[in-house]
């Protein structure tokens, strides 16, 4: 296990090495994005459940995903061609997505606010495909992965308010999009991403909030390649 480790640290660093000293030239095995787009969730079952005003119903959700606190991500990528996996990588992945109940939704279930708005926060590890195109700059990819959520819980209903970040549960996703290469260091990307969160928090006197949310993102954004 020793071994195998320090030979992983060593290759890392050797092919750290070779990177910068070819000035980036042909350097693309690790590379950080930004990302925003549009962002929506369908209708999910919540369960209420706990000695105050125990209730379930199908909530339906809005994204809105320009109005601030805005919908955003992060993501660090490191392609695996430097270890002979030519064109698998892995990344870290970070995003703010928000859901708001619509104005039924908080009819039925009797709150004044029910939103996660400072965050559906999802942090994921996944693995990535990549399929260059011949002599084009495009580069089509897709992913799949699996992580958690941290919802900013926010509830106000006659018992009580509660206002705070959780840890919700756990969090699948998938991805699909291309590439398009501006310059050795710098690409622009269009993505199809969804996430599948199973969240499971605590509101005010003692009950307890289920639901599974799944959110659709059409993203776009900028990728800097080292």
């Amino acid at each position: 296990m020793t071994r195998t480790l320090a030979t992983l640290l060593f290759s890392t660093a050797a092919s750290a090495a070779v990177m910068l000293s070819a000035g980036f030239a042909a350097a693309d095995d690790f590379a950080i994005s930004a990302y925003g787009g549009l962002q929506s969730a369908p209708h999910s079952t919540v369960d209420i459940t706990g000695p105050v005003d125990p209730q379930s119903h199908a909530a339906g959700w809005e994204g809105n995903s320009f109005q601030s606190p805005q919908y955003w991500g992060v993501r660090g990528t490191y392609w695996l061609d430097s270890f002979g996996y030519n064109n698998f990588g892995v990344s870290l992945d970070y995003t703010h997505a928000k859901i708001y109940a619509d104005d039924e939704t908080l009819t039925k279930f009797g709150y004044s606010h029910f939103e996660f708005t400072d965050g559906l926060n999802l942090l994921t590890l996944n693995g990535l495909y990549r399929m260059p195109l011949e002599n084009s700059r495009f580069t089509p990819y897709v992913g799949a992965g699996v992580g958690i959520n941290v919802p900013h819980v926010e509830v106000t209903r006659a018992s009580g308010l509660t206002s705070e970040y959780q840890l919700g549960g756990a969090t699948l996703q998938a991805q699909a999009g291309v590439d398009f290469k501006i310059t050795d260091r710098w690409s622009a990307f269009a993505e199809y991403k969804g996430n599948y969160s199973f969240v499971d928090v605590d509101i005010d006197s003692g009950s307890n909030l289920k639901t599974e949310i799944f959110t659709n993102a059409i993203n776009v954004g900028l990728t800097f390649h080292f």
